[in-house]
């Protein structure tokens, strides 16, 4: 079962959430929140990374769904979510969506699952309306200001992809394992790309606009957000990939700054842990989870 449910979010952008499995019946000894002096199922809510979509939490969303209500939101620019002028593109129009998929789903108090720019969404969220989180996972996400090199950087590597692609053989394939990024062949990485894909008259192009991407992380490339990390009161794993873009150091000192958090390492896995290694990405977060949601 895969379920779209329509959210609007900030200046009224309509966002599309997703389901990929019926949630549990809610009953005594469930645990999770209540409403109307009856127990409702704990909800989750799962926040992809730039470039990313909804789609790509499915197999988390399915393990998630035996005891919880996991949502996962295609966020503003991406997946099948409206994608607005280049200005509406700043921190606080994503948080403001999330905050508002939280309340009109009826998933508060959540837990916040983020990867990448997702992880960003939900630790400023989580340290700006302490009522809606009762827990948090950060994926692979830096605290740490990137530098404009890294734009630059990004930029360059927009302009190599080789669009359109003729099929998504050839998708999988660049992204897999022709990209300059690419230290090894990553089949993963090519399955998460193909995911972004849309078909065209001339072939297989993004379903977001470089553009788009390059101005949403401008907030991570020249600014810190240490300060908000320290204000995140609830319960924080920090989760990072051996060979990810978070480094053990920072990880470390993340977990440090949060006032309640948590480490866990997942191995043989890059900056797509829940991609890389689903089995391993839940073996570190489902004892978390427990713990949070008991």
């Amino acid at each position: 079962m895969v379920r779209r449910i329509d959210v609007t979010g900030a200046s009224g952008i309509r966002l599309a959430a997703w389901e990929f499995a019926d949630p549990p019946k809610t009953g005594p000894g469930r645990g999770g929140a209540k409403a109307g002096g009856s127990e409702q199922t704990p909800g989750v809510l799962l926040l992809h990374g730039l470039m990313g979509r909804a789609s790509h939490w499915a197999s988390t969303a399915r393990w998630l769904a035996e005891r919880h209500r996991a949502v996962a939101l295609d966020q503003r620019g991406h997946g099948q979510s409206a994608k607005p002028p280049q200005t509406e593109y700043t921190r606080g129009a994503y948080v403001e969506d999330a905050e508002a998929a939280l309340e009109e789903l009826g998933l508060a108090p959540a837990v916040l699952i983020g990867h990448a720019m997702g992880a960003l969404t939900a630790w400023q969220l989580a340290a700006r309306r302490p009522d809606l989180v009762r827990g948090l996972v950060i994926c692979d996400m830096r605290a740490s200001a990137l530098g404009a090199a890294s734009q630059r950087e990004w930029e360059e590597w927009f302009k190599s992809w080789p669009v359109p692609f003729a099929t998504l053989a050839d998708v999988r394939k660049w992204f897999g394992e022709d990209d300059p990024w690419v230290e090894r062949p990553n089949t993963a990485r090519g399955e998460f790309y193909a995911e972004v894909m849309a078909e065209h008259e001339d072939g297989w192009r993004p379903v977001f606009e470089p553009e788009q991407m390059l101005t949403s992380r401008e907030a991570w490339v020249y600014d810190a957000h240490w300060e908000e990390l320290a204000q995140v009161r609830c319960p924080t794993l920090v989760v990072r990939g051996l060979d990810g873009e978070l480094g053990r150091a920072e990880s470390q000192e993340m977990v440090r700054v949060l006032p309640d958090g948590r480490y866990a390492e997942v191995g043989d896995a890059g900056h797509l842990v829940h991609y890389d290694q689903p089995e391993a990405w839940r073996a570190a977060v489902e004892p978390f989870l427990d713990e949070v949601l008991r």
